[in-house]
């Protein structure tokens, strides 16, 4: 088995504004015997400095300190353990320091493991952060390349490929390449799959779905109702779908009902051999069955790329209940609006349900961080600066912070407000206009957490502070530099601010949490694992879960999050579960008497 020397530095992964070295796969070779060596002397019961001084003292680099070394050569035990698949011989390499002597055996035969495990192939079908450093697969994930077969059939598709990817860049792309080139049957793969659908011709352009032939265009659906009573000017499906979708302002949810309707639009001409007018409560059925498992699946089921390209498939996979019982939900809306506006008599789908399907809550409230948790991730946050962050880049990640966490937005209200939106009334309370899910217009209350980091971030940008100054269009969060703007299709206002996207929000906020997993990592291992999960989302249910327990009303908060019934918020709760758990463990906790 190959090894490295850990004094070897590995390619640093950019961030938010960072000066460093471009991704890189992760690490697959094991640390070299000396660093493995200081590992195990450690575990035994040597300080850090003992075991570095005497195995690496040779190999240290100038102001490298012996913890640091110790945790540069467990991570990379655990990088190699990741590569290999080995991820229950994570935690071994995660063991708190002080009772790290506890687990010297079980440190030593996760290393023999290691050493005796083979590396395996990559797959079309593996995640691309089980192969590429996490900021990398992040980059792709956020532009929706998930898989290996994603990225694959991506490349070949573009010349300039990375373009589109924010935070990934020329020099990102050539590590991704270099990669690649280490595994050429990934890309074989790819050119296979898209040869094959030109060879067979099995694509399925949606484009081709405006111009069908007159007996599958709908002009002629069996289940059409007369045209003197229709409410619409459609003479099609087609275009009957068309002004349903553009009924809802949403991008977001206008491209999710898309993407269910133009799958039942070639479902019916394809398989079927009829128009969507013509489809009965039997055609539904087997739609419901098709969703879970969509045949033939080189007609339907292929790696996400973009639609023009023909290797588009309509699906990535077979659908889950839940997802499928999204989709006819979804198509039962649209029949029923076809059916008031009178374009069809029946809906085919009323009463077609997915087995299984059980709502998913409003949210999970686990995904809160507590006083101390909270407390621990601003604290590391003030100190950005000297952990690789630029100035521009860490400033603006505390705004996030702190504005998401007083006010309790979602992050598509975040990167969408303005400074025109911020309100002071008449009784002097400051409010921030926002249009939230379904277009819904609100306000939310500005207390002084969020006006201060509000202040301190125009400073920090050299803004005017003075509401009377401001420029109504200048957005709360902007974007760096030209880099970060490129590829983000967001508006610019006249004095060349641009907002940042939601995408690119969660990609920032995601690397912060990852580095303050690493920064807690050696003394809280629990805490690191739960900050790797966080997402913007988390701040709003942190500003809940914290307000209520401050003894703001319910009622309140339930206004100020903007939810349409209070027993949503009454979900945040937890002092009421914790309460109950332990009264009702109080009562019942003895072991009964034999």
């Amino acid at each position: 088995m190959k090894t490295a020397p850990v004094s070897a530095r590995q390619p640093a992964r950019p961030g938010n504004g960072r000066s460093v070295e471009s991704p890189a796969p992760l690490t697959v070779m094991l640390p070299d015997l000396a660093s493995l060596a200081a590992l195990r002397a450690w575990h035994e019961g040597l300080t850090a400095r003992e075991a570095v001084t005497h195995y690496l003292g040779h190999a240290r680099d100038d102001g490298q300190s012996s913890r640091g070394v110790i945790a540069r050569i467990r991570r990379h035990l655990a990088a190699c353990a990741r590569a290999r698949q080995r991820y229950d011989l994570l935690p071994v390499f995660a063991i708190n320091a002080a009772s790290r002597t506890h687990y010297t055996a079980q440190v030593v035969g996760a290393i023999d493991a290691l050493r005796a495990t083979a590396i395996p192939a990559p797959q079309p079908a593996d995640a691309v952060d089980q192969w590429l450093y996490p900021h990398t697969a992040r980059a792709l994930e956020a532009t929706g390349i998930r898989s290996l077969a994603d990225l694959t059939v991506f490349i070949l598709h573009r010349r300039r490929w990375w373009q589109p990817i924010p935070g990934l860049g020329k020099t990102g792309a050539r590590a991704v390449l270099t990669w690649l080139d280490t595994h050429p049957e990934l890309m074989q793969r790819a050119a296979e799959v898209i040869e094959h659908s030109k060879r067979d011709g099995q694509s399925l352009p949606v484009s081709s779905l405006a111009s069908l032939p007159t007996n599958l265009d709908g002009s002629q659906g069996r289940y059409r109702a007369p045209l003197e009573t229709c409410g619409l000017a459609a003479k099609t499906d087609v275009e009957a779908v068309t002004a349903w979708l553009e009924m809802h302002e949403s991008a977001h949810t206008a491209r999710a009902y898309r993407r269910e309707a133009e799958r039942l639009l070639l479902w019916a001409v394809v398989e079927r051999r009829q128009p969507l007018s013509s489809l009965t409560m039997e055609d539904a059925i087997a739609f419901r069955a098709f969703l879970r498992r969509p045949a033939p699946a080189a007609r339907w089921v292929g790696p996400h790329c973009s639609r023009s390209s023909p290797a588009w498939r309509p699906f990535e996979r077979a659908l889950t209940p839940r997802s499928a019982g999204y989709a006819l939900t979804v198509l039962r809306a649209l029949f029923a609006w076809l059916v008031d506006q009178h374009y069809v008599v029946i809906n085919p789908f009323s009463g077609v349900t997915v087995r299984g399907a059980r709502p998913r809550a409003p949210f999970d409230t686990a995904r809160a961080l507590d006083d101390r948790e909270w407390k621990t991730v601003r604290a590391f946050a003030s100190r950005l600066e000297r952990h690789g962050w630029t100035a521009s880049a860490a400033q603006r990640l505390r705004f996030v912070l702190d504005f998401g966490y007083a006010t309790g937005l979602r992050a598509s209200e975040l990167v969408d407000a303005k400074l025109g939106d911020v309100e002071r009334d008449h009784r002097g309370a400051w409010w921030l206009e926002v249009t939230g899910k379904g277009t819904k217009m609100g306000r939310v209350a500005l207390p002084p957490l969020a006006r201060q980091a509000l202040r301190r971030y125009l400073k920090e940008r050299r803004l005017p502070v003075v509401r009377s100054r401001w420029l109504a269009s200048t957005p709360l969060v902007a974007v760096l530099d030209r880099h970060e703007a490129a590829g983000q299709q967001r508006t610019s206002n006249a004095s060349g601010q641009r907002s940042i996207s939601a995408a690119r929000l969660r990609q920032m906020v995601g690397d912060f949490f990852q580095d303050a997993a690493k920064h807690v990592e050696a003394r809280n291992p629990g805490l690191a694992a739960r900050l790797l999960q966080v997402s913007p989302h988390w701040l709003r249910h942190t500003h809940a879960t914290h307000a209520l327990k401050a003894g703001v009303e319910l009622v309140t908060v339930r206004d100020n999050l903007r939810h349409a019934s209070i027993a949503t918020t009454s979900t945040y709760l937890h002092e009421n579960d914790r309460r109950r758990a332990h009264q009702v463990g109080a009562a019942f906790g003895r072991t009964p008497s034999p």
